[in-house]
């Protein structure tokens, strides 16, 4: 049974009244549990080659400052990937979806002040991909990187950024409103953290 409504909705206020209670009792609780699970999923995905290698990113959190590389590199691994169950089950849900919004907000401002460069080509690889009779590219790739992969890049960018700004925001509403209906939280212990 529901007893704490997120986000209420008053019945004056909604264009057909008559629905409050499937918004309230069905469309929010399964709307704030699918997202959840889809927020801390797509962590545990993320997280799961840095969990099988957490020193491979050494040299990456060092570059942006984040020393000991050898301490943050299997920190931030185990933040997402673990951090993502947590979400993913709703427990302790707005302590651990706070840290992984911060550093999802790294993420996003890593992906916006450090865009791929112009071309992925060299000069010898667009004339590789322009000789003829050649059997290193498929047809679509050869319409993908006709300018040396300039507007694949900008595509690459884009959905970076995106990505990083949805998965930011997903995990910073977790942290301001707790894991929901049916979250771990609530069923052991009747709060959200």
């Amino acid at each position: 049974m529901v007893e704490h409504v997120v986000f209420d909705n008053e019945k004056d206020e909604l264009v057909i009244p008559a629905l409050a209670p499937v918004y309230e009792k069905l469309a929010q609780p399964m709307a704030w549990s699918i997202f959840r699970l889809a927020v801390g999923g797509m962590l545990v995905i993320e997280g799961w080659p840095k969990i099988i290698a957490p020193f491979a990113q050494v040299g990456f959190v060092e570059n942006i400052g984040m020393y000991p590389g050898w301490f943050w590199s299997p920190f931030l691994a185990a933040l997402q990937f673990f951090g993502g169950m947590f979400i993913a089950a709703g427990l302790f849900t707005r302590p651990v979806a706070l840290a992984n919004g911060v550093m999802l907000a790294m993420t996003l401002w890593f992906h916006v002040t450090h865009p791929y460069g112009d071309a992925f080509l060299t000069p010898a690889g667009i004339e590789a991909l322009k000789a003829g009779g050649q059997q290193l590219f498929t047809p679509q790739a050869l319409v993908r990187l006709k300018d040396g992969g300039h507007i694949f890049l900008e595509q690459v960018q884009g959905k970076a950024e995106l990505a990083s700004l949805f998965w930011t925001g997903g995990a910073f509403l977790y942290a301001a409103f707790g894991g929901g209906y049916l979250s771990l939280d609530r069923l052991l212990f009747r709060k959200h953290f």
